[in-house]
């Protein structure tokens, strides 16, 4: 009997015992093949590193369609497992019911959905947003992509976002503003109007100043030294010709470790004088970098990029009263151009639009090249000079003559970058570099990729046409390069994630409906009665 109390008492402490290291002690594991619900390190840390409390909002919460369900779910699982990595991390669904006013000041925009249940069509609207609220600051998350896949693709894309997502909005409230940019000037690069959007996106970031570049300089050196102070240039559709003191000083800032965002027009075509005149001559333009680029492993050339994958223009075709019509048009020497999916940069994003591109060459050396945009197969090459005609957009297109292969339209580059004055005179005396460390550059060839359209003076968002209302990837891809290129934590590798989520078969759903709910509901109720019968008949014969 004593024996037996010792026992009870025994496990009795055990008991208390595995409780008390379960309050000290948290473990999960994550069996899924994908690892779906594992963090990477680098949301870890950025979850130690908080030392005070971090508040999320989430506006997923209210009666919407089955399918956002999912991503409400996988939403709070996600938020769920960032808990457990910190206990200064708080949040609460809330029904964006009456607050849609007050949200969309906030710039949470609402998605309107087409869904299908049980045959049925219907629409809603929701509000698939968070806010993450840090000390005195805030972000927006958007929990749904706005690609330009069917509605299944799309929640898959914004369930495989969601750890960038809300990483990089904690990021962005909880770290200090540690990383410049400097906007090149001097060589009569786009006005500040027309990069406002980009600009104003970059800043919550990053902090940002005008760099001029003088082309005859008094003290090249100084503004050499004074470039190298920051992380990343930024050259956005110069017009005019690099000196060879500019272009020697640029050559520097890159071989000592400084990033570059290249975006060039080789090509003189602007849509206005289009438009007044029904026809323009496009000429090359002559920025004398083709030197300097080539030592780095590429070459821009002069021609025109065209395909059958394009955006519309609006052309005035008439008049209503006062009141100038509008038609669209395809116009082909504006190509859409589908991002490369597998690169963290443009993986799940809108088609980018470019306006008048040129093709990219990449040379064999030892730097490494990945594109990042390139045309469809249905692309055809134009050579300069050309007159192009805005009459063109009537005339019958021949898929056939579009038959050149795809081309590069925007390529990143990784390694050591030999200085293209490795053996040439040097412009002023410095520290020369012959080879960079290892280091990254992003070439786009054009320069209207960044800009944002004015509307009554003021400038409006850079992924949304004011003519036609089509949303573009161009902000997401710049955006994304900048941050690829002066990551140091990996956040930007966090859009690379890839979730293996099965896709229904809606349609077979529907027409097999009934056959898998008498499988699932009647059939186990006619075994459970035939087994009852049985059994009572059974009973009956062995005892009558």
């Amino acid at each position: 009997m004593k024996k037996k109390n010792l026992n009870n008492i025994l496990i009795l402490v055990a008991v208390i015992l595995i409780n008390l290291l379960a309050t000290k002690f948290y473990l999960r594991w994550d069996l899924t093949a994908d690892k779906r619900y594992s963090l990477s390190n680098t949301t870890k840390n950025l979850l130690r590193n908080l030392d005070d409390n971090l508040m999320i909002k989430v506006y997923l919460k209210g009666d919407f369609p089955l399918d956002f369900k999912r991503l409400q779910k996988e939403t709070e699982q996600h938020l769920e497992e960032l808990q457990t990595h910190t206990n200064k991390l708080h949040y609460q669904f809330i029904n964006p019911t009456r607050k849609e006013e007050v949200l969309i000041k906030k710039g949470l925009q609402p998605s309107r959905l087409n869904t299908e249940e049980n045959g049925v069509f219907s629409e809603s609207i929701i509000f698939p947003w968070a806010i993450v609220s840090y000390k005195n600051k805030t972000a927006n998350v958007p929990l749904l992509l706005n690609t330009q896949e069917n509605q299944e693709k799309q929640l898959n894309q914004s369930i495989e976002n969601l750890e960038f997502a809300f990483s990089k909005a904690i990021a962005a409230v909880s770290q200090k503003k540690t990383k410049t940019i400097a906007i090149l000037k001097g060589n009569g690069e786009l006005e500040d109007l027309y990069l406002f959007d980009f600009l104003s996106s970059l800043k919550d970031k990053y902090n940002l100043a005008p760099f001029v570049l003088p082309k005859e300089a008094d003290n090249p050196q100084k503004d050499l030294e004074d470039l190298k102070a920051y992380d990343l240039v930024i050259i956005a559709k110069p017009t005019q010709a690099f000196s060879e003191t500019q272009k020697f000083i640029l050559d520097q800032y890159i071989t000592n470790g400084g990033k570059s965002l290249w975006m060039i027009d080789n090509v003189i075509a602007e849509m206005d004088s289009l438009q007044q005149n029904g026809e323009a001559l496009f000429v090359p333009r002559e920025l004398n970098l083709t030197d300097l680029l080539f030592s780095y492993g590429i070459r821009i050339n002069y021609n025109l990029v065209t395909d059958l994958y394009s955006s519309k223009i609006a052309i005035a075709t008439g008049n209503r009263g006062n009141q100038t019509e509008f038609q669209q048009f395809l116009w082909h020497y504006y190509p859409l151009i589908k991002p490369e999916a597998s690169h963290p940069i443009s993986k799940n994003i809108n088609r980018v639009i470019l306006k008048y591109p040129s093709n990219i060459d990449t040379l064999k050396n030892n730097i490494h090249k990945e594109v990042l945009l390139q045309s469809s197969p249905l692309t055809k090459l134009i050579g300069l000079p050309n007159i192009v005609k805005l009459s063109s957009i009537a005339d019958k297109v021949s898929p056939e003559k579009y038959n050149t292969k795809p081309q590069i339209t925007g390529v990143l580059l990784k390694g050591e970058f030999t200085s293209a004055y490795q053996h040439r005179t040097k412009s002023f005396k410095t520290n020369f570099l012959a080879k960079s460390s290892p280091n990254k550059m992003i070439v786009i060839s054009d320069g209207d990729i960044v800009t944002n359209q004015i509307h009554d003076g003021k400038p409006t968002r850079m992924d949304v046409d004011k003519w036609t209302g089509q949303y573009f990837g161009n902000k997401t891809f710049l955006l994304n390069a900048v941050d690829y290129l002066l990551d140091d934590t990996g956040l930007i590798e966090l859009r690379g994630k890839t979730l293996d989520i099965k896709m229904l078969n809606k349609e077979k759903v529907f027409n097999e409906k009934n056959f898998w709910q008498f499988i699932n509901i009647v059939l186990p109720l006619l075994l459970l009665g035939i087994f009852g019968i049985g059994y009572i008949y059974y009973l009956k014969r062995k005892y009558t």
